[in-house]
């Protein structure tokens, strides 16, 4: 075997035995045991005591039934893997499969001769629905806490030129709730790997003479490291035949390979694999812009901000006079903000800083924290005692719910900028305005002022590209816990 660091030769490669190494990826042993046996008890025992309460005969075929249906269409699913359970966001899976499920029910009893279906047996399956949830929300956090700790990791050995082996590094090092930790890399080419990943063995820019070299390379990195899987990463030097003869060696060894195309921040449920000519063809669809959905979210946010401002009357007026007997000045406190298509309006908070503050910025520019555009300090000096209290809870920011009355903002949606900021942003800055600001949004629920310029830009761009429904309902929901814990807040 070559040292590392050596090119491959034209030697005919030589097949190490695959060392037999546990993968670190494998989840804990009590997973599928607890979601199997979790799925067994919600399916089976609300029916069955439904059934007998309203003294349906035969009422544990129906409850029997519903308790090997509903682990069978999570297997069919696929919802009892690793991937699954590191999936944070699979909750519209859990209810997607218990429509099928109460579908299968009800056809089941029709078949079988039933006059009707009885209600109580189908409300009796929410309990299903609410503990497959709960059940799957337990794992997937005590996955994340281990992967943080360094445990359920799968090793990987990447394959690419050395840049781009850098980007995916970087990329990877973002965040810890995914499985991967890159523990070795071949680079195509002569260039350096900056990023500190070990270099096994490199590859040659061009094609080799023998498709084995590139192999013999890979394999013996895999052995020696030992790596769980590979990532290539797709070029014009690695990519077509070479990458194909690449996919045969380390299938026949029984290692798997992942081609990572380039694209970063691109939502699942927006690509699609097809194929024509034997060529795969990977399908951006674009972000959702106009339609049904965009409907329904203006209607949530109008008669959602309508009901908000209702209930929260009392509180909003009790604050209101709160700032206004706190320090002199306004209750309230406007300023121009940026919007969609690059629109300006006036948003309203509660007036946290003394009067004048905004003249007071520019002398103490050279005390901001914030490393991009914004203006961020943690002891401003401008910042009244009850604006503090205000700021960490972000009740300042709730006269913004009038906003969303007028169309200005929506409830969930990127931080809206000031115009002196965007006078600075490039044009992958600019894109955050191609929605409507939100009152809460994944730069809020994530760290707030905490986080450095490129990581609020980079969740902006997230939530711009990939918005659904269901993200806002996710955003909402991590709302409550964000503005309690009050981190980032200042």
């Amino acid at each position: 075997m070559k040292p590392f660091g050596v090119a491959a030769t034209q030697q005919a490669p030589v097949l190490l035995p695959r060392h037999r190494t546990h993968p670190k990826g494998t989840p804990s042993r009590w997973y599928i045991p607890a979601s199997v046996g979790v799925d067994l008890v919600g399916a089976s025992l609300p029916v069955a005591a439904a059934i007998v309460e309203v003294q349906e005969p035969h009422p544990l075929r129906l409850a029997a039934a519903a308790a090997v249906l509903w682990p069978l269409i999570r297997v069919v699913g696929k919802r009892y893997t690793p991937s699954a359970w590191g999936d944070g966001g699979g909750l519209r899976a859990v209810m997607g499969d218990w429509l099928v499920l109460v579908g299968a029910l009800a056809t089941l009893r029709v078949l079988c001769g039933g006059d009707s279906v009885p209600a109580e047996a189908f409300t009796a399956l929410l309990p299903a629905l609410v503990l497959t949830a709960l059940c799957r929300k337990v794992i997937h956090r005590h996955l994340l806490a281990a992967r943080r700790n360094g445990r359920a990791l799968r090793h990987v050995l990447m394959v690419g030129e050395g840049p781009t082996v850098d980007a995916v590094v970087a990329q990877l090092a973002q965040r810890t709730d995914h499985e991967y930790v890159v523990v070795g890399s071949c680079p195509v080419g002569d260039d350096d790997v900056l990023s500190g990943v070990p270099v096994c063995r490199r590859l040659s820019r061009e094609a080799p003479e023998s498709p084995e070299q590139d192999a013999m390379a890979v394999l013996e990195s895999v052995d020696v490291l030992p790596a769980d899987l590979v990532f290539v990463v797709a070029s014009p030097q690695m990519s077509g035949e070479r990458l194909r003869r690449l996919s045969w060696a380390l299938h026949d060894r029984g290692c798997p390979l992942v081609v990572l195309p380039g694209i970063v921040d691109i939502a699942r449920r927006r690509l699609r694999l097809t194929s024509a000519a034997g060529l795969t063809q990977l399908h951006i669809l674009p972000p959702v812009r106009r339609g049904v959905p965009v409907l329904v979210k203006a209607a949530i946010d109008r008669v959602g901000a309508l009901l908000l401002i209702v209930l929260l009357a009392p509180l909003l007026l009790a604050l209101a006079l709160a700032v206004r007997l706190g320090s002199p000045g306004p209750a309230l406190y406007r300023q121009l903000r940026v919007g969609r298509d690059n629109t300006r309006f006036s948003m309203w908070k509660f007036r946290t800083m003394v009067v004048g503050a905004d003249r007071l910025k520019s002398e103490l520019a050279a005390s901001n924290e914030n490393d991009g555009h914004m203006f961020k300090m943690r002891r401003d000096p401008r910042v009244t005692p009850l604006g503090r209290i205000l700021r960490r809870y972000s009740l300042d920011e709730l006269p913004q719910l009038f906003n969303v009355l007028l169309g200005h903002m929506s409830l969930v949606g990127p931080r809206p900028p000031v115009p002196e900021e965007v006078l600075m942003y490039n044009q992958i800055e600019m894109r955050r305005l191609h929605v409507r600001p939100g009152l809460t949004g994944l730069w809020q629920v994530s760290g707030r002022s905490d986080l450095s310029w490129h990581e609020t830009v980079a969740l902006d761009l997230r939530y711009v590209d990939n918005w659904s429904l269901a993200v806002d309902m996710n955003v909402m929901a991590r709302t409550a816990r964000a503005v309690l814990d009050g981190q980032g807040a200042y």
